[in-house]
């Protein structure tokens, strides 16, 4: 899984990029970032799990650990994308709270914004509101 992290995510965004190990290798990553735009939004970058670690928890942790960071630093709403097809994500990010934005057509019940990743690249875009403790 180490071949999957760029260095740059743990330089750049250190305090929002975080690993689980086990046994002495690495299992699972979770890398978000607070938007540069938008200071109240973060976003989900990129994520992975071990075969071997799925349906355990690991991700649903992961998560949780970057939402605290987030709220720690004063992010109100996340985001991240997924590709269409791949209904285990948008199946995980629907038990994690997250909602699925208006999209320009729908894929299999699901709405996507066309063209999102460039010309024939659709995107299904989610968003979450973080308790912060303050509305």
């Amino acid at each position: 899984m180490t071949d999957m992290l760029p260095k740059l995510f743990f330089v750049h965004f250190r305090p929002t990029s975080f690993v689980a190990e086990h046994g002495g290798r690495i299992v699972g990553f979770a890398i978000g970032f607070v938007s540069q735009t938008f200071p109240e939004e973060a976003y989900i970058h990129f994520v992975g799990v071990h075969p071997e670690f799925r349906k355990k928890g690991l991700a649903r942790a992961l998560y949780e650990r970057l939402f605290a960071a987030l709220r720690k630093r004063g992010c109100r709403t996340v985001r991240c994308v997924t590709s269409p097809v791949n209904q285990n994500s948008i199946a995980f990010h629907r038990r994690m709270g997250f909602s699925i934005e208006a999209g320009d057509r729908i894929v299999d019940g699901v709405p996507v914004v066309e063209g999102y990743d460039g010309k024939g690249e659709g995107r299904v875009l989610f968003y979450k509101c973080l308790d912060t403790g303050y509305n």
